[in-house]
This record gives C-alpha cells, structure tokens and sequence, in this order.
C-alpha cells in the first residue's frame, strides 16, 4: 500500500507540474530573457516576442496535456491497487515514460509554431 501511495505521487508530478507551469507561463511568462528559467531555445530567446510568444505556446500544451494526463494516470494506478510492488512499479514506470511524450512533443510544437510566426532572425513574417 506505501509503495502505491508513493508511485500515484510520483505519477501525479508530471502533469500538476505541468498543469501549474503551463499556467504560469501562458499569463505570466518570466520578465527576462534568461538561460537559468523558462522555455529556452534559440528561437524563442531571439527577442521579447518569440520569447512571450513560446512561453504562451509552450504553456498552452503542457496545461492542456496535464490535465488531460491526470485521469488516465490516476486510472492505470488504480488498476494496479492491491497488487505487487513490481507489477506497481512496472506500471508506475511505464505511466511516467508515457507522460514525458507530451511534455517533450510540446517543444517540436512550439518550435512549429515559432518557425510559422517568426523569420529565422525573430521578426514577424509577413507573408
């Protein structure tokens, strides 16, 4: 029973982090171009637009994609309840590995977006 507790928190972490993170990003994007904190790439440190741009992106998704994460992993852990610890983690590993897809899709999604927005200098397309 504690190693389920454990493992429904730990599978729980992904999507509340992206849940809240997603959030804070899309109203409030950090003030600064900076290397230490945020949504960091080439393309959307090039200047303040790029930058509020795929932090509005980014944290669009993860919000989106963390909310839908939290019942299907509440569910495959609910599953698993009662059972061995090996079947637990196995299923707890294989959620978390599952849950990384999305949280690492929204970077190629945003980057998609940033090239269809921005030239490949920052400056808004025209076209």
């Amino acid at each position: 029973m504690g190693f389920w507790i454990f493992m429904l928190v730990m599978d729980l972490l992904i999507p509340v982090t992206m849940v809240f993170i997603g959030k804070r990003f899309q109203k409030k994007p950090p003030k600064e171009i900076n290397g230490i904190y945020g949504y960091r790439t080439a393309m959307s440190m090039k200047n303040k637009e790029t930058w509020e741009y795929a932090h509005h992106c980014c944290g669009k998704l993860w919000y989106v994609s963390g909310l839908v994460m939290l019942l299907p992993t509440v569910i495959a852990l609910v599953c698993v309840f009662g059972k061995g610890n090996d079947c637990v983690g196995t299923i707890g590993g294989i959620v978390c590995m599952a849950q990384c897809i999305p949280m690492v899709g929204a970077i190629a999604l945003t980057e998609r977006e940033l090239k269809k927005r921005f030239d490949r200098n920052g400056r808004v397309r025209r076209d």
